[in-house]
């Protein structure tokens, strides 16, 4: 669990610089407040998706009952 939250916290992060790079460029301006919120919540649902995804594999245990 402790490294999905760090996979999540470093997507937010880089969503974050992607965000503040679009604002000092002047693209969010044009774009709009509602389109900028839509698509930061699905990036935040993509990056949710990666972290579980990628926090390990299940594995079933056996127990030997002789």
């Amino acid at each position: 669990m402790k490294w999905t939250g760090m996979y999540l916290f470093g997507f937010i992060v880089l969503i974050g610089g992607v965000l503040a790079a679009l604002w000092k460029l002047g693209v969010l301006a044009s774009i709009g407040t509602t389109w900028t919120v839509i698509g930061v919540v699905i990036l935040l649902g993509v990056g949710i998706m990666f972290a579980v995804s990628s926090s390990g594999t299940k594995e079933n245990i056996e127990i030997d009952r002789t």
